[in-house]
C-alpha cells in the first residue's frame, strides 16, 4: 500500500494517492469495529468465583481467602453463601443449586458423608463442611482455567488477505523493480519504463480485496443482527459458513428449563384429589419440583388442613393431610416405608405417593422441550447439517428419551463441565478438516465448551452472561432456528467474498498484464484499483445490505 500510494505520487496521481490509503483505513475501521466491539473479556464467570471461606479454627469461625484454607479444615456455609472449596458433608443438610456446574435446573440435596463441588450455592440449610481439595485444585477454579485455555487453544481462521499478500506484495514489487530497470538497460528510455512501472503498481495496489473482503463479512454481521443472531466477528461468519456438526447441551436450549406436572397417574382416587393432597404436602418447600406441583394444582392451598411435616433428605416429605398419612417422594422412600408400590417406566421425576400407608399413584414432572426445537433441527438437517449430537449433565434414560424425541444422532448424558469439553475434543478430532463443529448451550457451565469448539453459540434471551461472553454466536432471540439463518447467511457471505476475491484477481491480473506491455495507461491502472474496489462494494450492498440479493457483480457489469 505504501510503495503503491509513493508511486501514484510520484508520476503525480494525487488524488489517486489520497484514495488508496483512504479506501484502505475504511476497510481496516470497519474490520475493527466489526470484530473490536463484540468481543469482549470472559468478566461474567468471574462471579461463580467465591470471595471467602468461613474457616472454623480454634473454636471460632473466621473469614479467609478460599486459598487459604488447606485440605481437612472446616468450613461453614450458611444458607445463600456459594461453596468455596470441594468437600464432603459432615454436618447439617439442604439443597444445592448446581446450575452453575451442570446446567439442570433442579437443586441437589447434600446430607451428611456426600461429597459437594465449590461454586454450588446453599439453598436452605446449615452445612459444616471437611475440604478435600485445595483452591487451585477445587471445581470452581477448573472451570475459569478451562475458559482461558480452550480461548486459546482454538485455532482463528487466518485471513485470505494476509495469506495473499505474502505471495502477492513481494513478487509484485520484484516486478516492478525488473520493468523499471531491465527494459532500460536494454532499450534505454528510463523515464518511459518508470511510468510503466509505477502504472504497474498502482493497478497491483490491493485496495478491492482490502475493502470488500472485510465489508463483505461486516455485511453479513449487521444481517445476522437484523435477524436476531450476534455474530462476534468475520472470521467466526467464515467458520459459521463450514459448520456441518451440531453439538447442544440439553436444558435451557432443547428444552425450556422449566419443569412441569406432565401427567397424574391415580390408583383408587382421583387425579384432582391426588393432585391436590401431593400439592399440600409440598406447600413449604421452595423446590423447583415442589413448585411445579403447585403450579399444575393452580388453587389456594388451605393451611388448615396440614400438619406434622417433615422433609426427608434425599427420600421426600411425609405430612398429615385432613388427617391422613401422606407420603411423597421416590422410590427410596416407599422401599423405606415397606410400601408395595409399582414401579414407573416413565422417563423423568417420578413423585411416588402413599396414603395411610397405601400406595396411591405417581406424578410425573419433566423438562418440556422447546416448541420449535424439533422443526428447527428436522430443518438443519435437510439443508446443512450432517451431525446432531446431545451433551447433558442429566441422567441417562432422560436424556435418550429427549435425543429418540428429537432424532438427534449421538447422546452422551451424567458429563460435568470438563467431561462435556473433552467429549467436543474427541468429536473435533472425528470431523472433516475443512468443516466446523458447532457447540450450542445457555449456561455458565457451557462457558469452557463453548470456547473450546470451532463456534460457540449462545442462547442469549435466557442464558447465563458467561455464556453469552465465551460464545462466538449468540441468538438474541433464543430460537434454534436462528442457527440456521445465521448459517445460511454465512455461506452467502463467504460466495460473495469469493465472487469478489475472483473479480479483483482476475481484472488485476489482465491490467497488470497490459500495462508491464505498454498497452494500458494510468486510467486503466485507477480502474483496476478504485474502480474494481466499488464494484466490490456494490457487490457485497447488493448480496448482503439489500433484498435484491440474486444480483451480482456479473450484472452489474
Amino acid at each position: 500500500m505504501t510503495i503503491a500510494t509513493i508511486g501514484a505520487f510520484c508520476i503525480g496521481e494525487f488524488p489517486e494517492a489520497v484514495a488508496v490509503m483512504l479506501f484502505y483505513q475504511i476497510g481496516e475501521v470497519l474490520q475493527d469495529y466489526a470484530v473490536d466491539k463484540s468481543k469482549e473479556s470472559i468478566k461474567s464467570l468471574l462471579n461463580i468465583k467465591p470471595d471467602y471461606a468461613n474457616v472454623k479454627r480454634n473454636n471460632e469461625i473466621i473469614k479467609v481467602n478460599p486459598e487459604e484454607v488447606s485440605v481437612g479444615e472446616n468450613i461453614i456455609v450458611k444458607p445463600g453463601e456459594r461453596i468455596p472449596l470441594d468437600g464432603i458433608v459432615i454436618e447439617g443438610n439442604s439443597m444445592l443449586d448446581t446450575s452453575a456446574l451442570t446446567g439442570e435446573s433442579v437443586p441437589r440435596t447434600a446430607k451428611i458423608e456426600d461429597k459437594v463441588l465449590s461454586g454450588c450455592i446453599n439453598q436452605n440449610g446449615l452445612l459444616v463442611i471437611k475440604v478435600t481439595k485445595e483452591f487451585k485444585e477445587s471445581t470452581v477454579n477448573k472451570m475459569l482455567e478451562l475458559v482461558q485455555n480452550a480461548s486459546e487453544k482454538k485455532a482463528k481462521t487466518e485471513k485470505f488477505i494476509t495469506k495473499f499478500a505474502k505471495i502477492y506484495t513481494p513478487v509484485v514489487v520484484l516486478v516492478a523493480v525488473i520493468l523499471a530497470v531491465v527494459p532500460t538497460l536494454i532499450w534505454g528510455n528510463f523515464t518511459q519504463w518508470l511510468y510503466r512501472a509505477l502504472s504497474f503498481l498502482v493497478v497491483s495496489c490491493p485496495c478491492a480485496l482490502v475493502i470488500s473482503i472485510p465489508l463483505g463479512f461486516f455485511g453479513g454481521i449487521g444481517k445476522c443482527a437484523k435477524s436476531g443472531v450476534l455474530i462476534k466477528g468475520g472470521n467466526y461468519l467464515e467458520a459459521l459458513s463450514k459448520t456441518n456438526t451440531l453439538v447442544f447441551d440439553k436444558t435451557g436450549t432443547l428444552t425450556e428449563g422449566v419443569f412441569e406436572v406432565q401427567s397424574v397417574n391415580p390408583i383408587n382416587i382421583s387425579k384432582e384429589e391426588l393432585l391436590k393432597l401431593v400439592a399440600h404436602a409440598e406447600s413449604y418447600s421452595n423446590h423447583p419440583i415442589s413448585n411445579s406441583i403447585k403450579k399444575a394444582y393452580a388453587k389456594e392451598i388451605n393451611n388448615s388442613i396440614i400438619s406434622n411435616i417433615q422433609e426427608l433428605a434425599g427420600f421426600g416429605i411425609e405430612a398429615t393431610i385432613e388427617g391422613k398419612n401422606i407420603l411423597v417422594g421416590n422410590e427410596k422412600l416407599m422401599l423405606q416405608k415397606n410400601i408395595k408400590f409399582v414401579k414407573s417406566t416413565e422417563v423423568g421425576t417420578v413423585l411416588y405417593v402413599a396414603i395411610n400407608k397405601e400406595y396411591a399413584g405417581t406424578i410425573l414432572i419433566s423438562d418440556k422441550i422447546k416448541d420449535n426445537t424439533k422443526q428447527a433441527l428436522k430443518s438443519l438437517k435437510e439443508h446443512y447439517i450432517t451431525k446432531t449430537v446431545m451433551l447433558t449433565g442429566d441422567k441417562k434414560e432422560i436424556a435418550e428419551n429427549i435425543a429418540r424425541e428429537l432424532e438427534i444422532d449421538e447422546v452422551y448424558s451424567e458429563l460435568l463441565p470438563d467431561e462435556k469439553v473433552k467429549k467436543i475434543e474427541e468429536l473435533l478430532k472425528q470431523k472433516e478438516s475443512n468443516k466446523s463443529l458447532a457447540f450450542v448451550g445457555d449456561g455458565i457451565n457451557d462457558s469452557p465448551a463453548l470456547a473450546v469448539s470451532d463456534i460457540g453459540i449462545a442462547m442469549g434471551k435466557l442464558g447465563q452472561d458467561a455464556a453469552i461472553e465465551a460464545a462466538d454466536v449468540v441468538i438474541m432471540t433464543d430460537e434454534l432456528s436462528k442457527i440456521e439463518t445465521a448459517i445460511k447467511i454465512a455461506k452467502k457471505t463467504k460466495l460473495i467474498v469469493k465472487e469478489n476475491i475472483i473479480f479483483s484477481i482476475a481484472v488485476k491480473i489482465a491490467i497488470l498484464i497490459l500495462t508491464a506491455f505498454g498497452i494500458s495507461n494510468m486510467w486503466q491502472a485507477v480502474f483496476a484499483d478504485v474502480g474494481v474496489s466499488l464494484l466490490a462494494v456494490i457487490n457485497v450492498a447488493l448480496g448482503t445490505f439489500l433484498k435484491a440479493t440474486k444480483c451480482r457483480i456479473g450484472d452489474v457489469s
